[in-house]
């Protein structure tokens, strides 16, 4: 079992080890290694339509994180008080929603998107003064806010519960009995207390969103985040500023991946 493992770990981490490796390639060709060079870093920090693509996705990783951190935190608090049938038609749905694979939720949500802007831009439009054109909702950075949003909501509600439900029970209920409202006592005691599962379930979001393409890719419209870019370059061919790039997303991921789980883990200590 040790060595099926091993090898498990070396069909995976191998490539990426590879990408890095390549990374530092000296010469212009991506696939023969001609001395170590960090030039190509240089040239994809300097490049223009790298960080257009890079401010985009920052942009829609940070606001779709921060509104999944605050839509599932409350639909985790919300669901805490629900048992029987109900509570559990919504744990499936919400595990549904990770299972699902990203291409039919991209799908979906560019079906959805379009049958919402063909039904409501020609009410916008009747509405609108004559002579003023009217706003006409698109597919854009709205949409790929609101889809990411959507799918990494369920992970902060996964995370948030689980710390819920480690709760000593007696906390709220002592809370109550000193006659806080219940907003004291979210305020108070289970806001301290679920802190660290909700800033790691915003970590994780962010980073799901950040290196997401199936779904940026059927909802971006005529915005362009990191993936995408790269997805297009890489169709011209691979070159090691495309190495340099993947490197560097995947230390950023890894940094954050690994900062949500110590957060995890204090807070299990914590309780």
């Amino acid at each position: 079992m040790r060595l099926y493992a091993l090898c498990v770990y070396l069909f995976l981490y191998i490539p990426i080890g590879v990408i890095a490796l390549f990374s530092f390639n000296a010469g212009r060709h991506a696939s023969q290694l001609q001395g170590l060079s960090t030039q190509w870093y240089g040239k994809a920090l300097n490049n223009p339509f790298v960080m257009d693509a890079l401010e985009t996705s920052l942009i829609v990783a940070l606001v779709s994180a921060t509104l999944a951190s605050l839509f599932g935190t409350m639909a985790a608090v919300g669901l805490q008080g629900i048992r029987g049938p109900m509570r559990a038609t919504f744990d499936g749905l919400i595990y549904v929603a990770i299972m699902i694979p990203g291409i039919v939720i991209g799908i979906a949500t560019l079906i959805a998107l379009v049958t919402i802007f063909d039904f409501v831009n020609p009410g916008i439009a009747a509405m609108w003064p004559e002579g003023v054109e009217p706003p006409n909702l698109n597919m854009g950075m709205g949409s790929l806010i609101a889809a990411h949003t959507m799918f990494t909501m369920a992970l902060v509600v996964i995370i948030v519960r689980a710390r819920l439900s480690g709760m000593d029970a007696t906390l709220t209920e002592a809370s109550s009995d000193l006659y806080a409202t219940p907003f004291g006592t979210f305020r108070q005691v289970t806001l301290p207390l679920i802190f660290p599962a909700i800033l790691a379930g915003f970590l994780l979001s962010f980073t799901f969103s950040f290196d997401d393409f199936i779904i940026a890719f059927f909802v971006a419209g005529s915005e362009t985040t990191l993936p995408i870019y790269v997805f297009s370059s890489i169709r011209r061919g691979v070159t090691p500023e495309i190495n340099a790039i993947g490197t560097m997303v995947l230390a950023a991921s890894l940094v954050l991946l690994v900062t949500a789980q110590i957060l995890l883990r204090r807070g299990d200590k914590k309780k």
